[in-house]
């Protein structure tokens, strides 16, 4: 099985972009790394969990610490695209190792105050401090002599954003590889309209821009990709080419009618809405976890 990829730079001021694939939860991991500097980003790192044991690790984690190393690159950012429902986010661990700032779009307040009432959190801090930056639409920074921006592409969660470095556009869960679709948007405080919009923006950018997505589920078996272009998915996309927004949002309503909620959602939502710090451990040193029962009504079973 394929998992890992080396995109390279297309020419000045476009980054290498390497891929990592996690076939536990299907999601990819990146690197961004400006060629000129050596300067580089973490884009959605993963913390290994084994839900059927409770055990948490580092692999996945400790394998983007060895790339960086070996490619003798200087981490500038660690950045999540959103507070994820399928796996646990590296964030918090990878800035103890490296002591590089973490950043998520400043809507993540808007997810913190949703799931501070699912699991019953008072007292908990909806406010975002457990990030050292909070992006907003149309803020710029740069990754080493890279040019980057933010987009706000809320839809499959309150808070997503899309990193667009160069001419390489991070879009997480809006769309997938164009023999797949898009993203479902049943999650609490998700929209399939809203996330139409945030596609057709994306879908604005140059034809040429490089997409990397945030899973990939590996349709017909095939290995896993998680690149591809602008206009690969206005070309081919099932879910968006010759598809109107209403039909778009009839298809997206109807499929996630009939989907599972994600195995870890429960448990990934309350990691990942600290910015992938794990529960302090209680009196006798042991973490747990909390999970509310019946609290996502409606939700098709399996």
């Amino acid at each position: 099985m394929q998992k890992f990829s080396l995109s390279r730079s297309t020419g000045a001021h476009t980054p290498d972009v390497a891929g990592f694939f996690e076939p536990r939860t299907f999601s990819v991991q990146y690197i961004v790394s400006d060629p000129a500097t050596k300067k580089c980003a973490i884009i959605d790192p993963v913390l290994d969990y084994d839900e059927k044991s409770g055990a948490t690790a580092t692999h996945h984690a400790d394998e983007l610490l060895a790339y960086v190393a070996e490619q003798g690159f200087e981490i500038e950012w660690i950045l999540d695209t959103h507070p994820h429902a399928d796996h646990f986010s590296a964030a918090h661990y990878l800035k103890e190792k490296t002591g590089a700032p973490t950043a998520i779009g400043r809507y993540v307040k808007d997810v913190q105050e949703l799931w501070k009432g699912i699991y019953h959190w008072p007292d908990f801090p909806a406010d975002g401090r457990q990030w050292d930056h909070l992006f907003s639409e149309g803020d710029s920074f740069k990754l080493g002599d890279m040019d980057a921006r933010v987009m706000f592409s809320p839809g499959h969660t309150l808070a997503s954003i899309t990193y667009v470095i160069g001419d390489a556009a991070f879009i997480h869960d809006t769309m997938f590889q164009p023999d797949f679709g898009t993203a479902r948007a049943d999650f609490p405080g998700g929209s399939a309209k809203t996330l139409w919009d945030s596609i057709q923006a994306i879908l604005a950018l140059p034809d040429d821009t490089r997409l990397f997505t945030g899973h990939d589920y590996m349709p017909d078996g095939r290995e896993p990709q998680w690149e591809s272009t602008v206009k690969e998915q206005k070309a081919v996309n099932p879910h968006l080419a010759n598809v109107s927004e209403e039909g778009f949002i009839a298809l997206r309503n109807q499929r996630d009618s009939e989907l599972p909620m994600p195995k870890l959602i429960l448990h990934a939502l309350q990691v990942n809405t600290r910015g992938g710090r794990l529960p302090e451990p209680e009196a006798n040193g042991k973490r747990y976890l909390k999970i509310p029962l019946d609290a996502l009504e409606g939700a098709a079973w399996e």
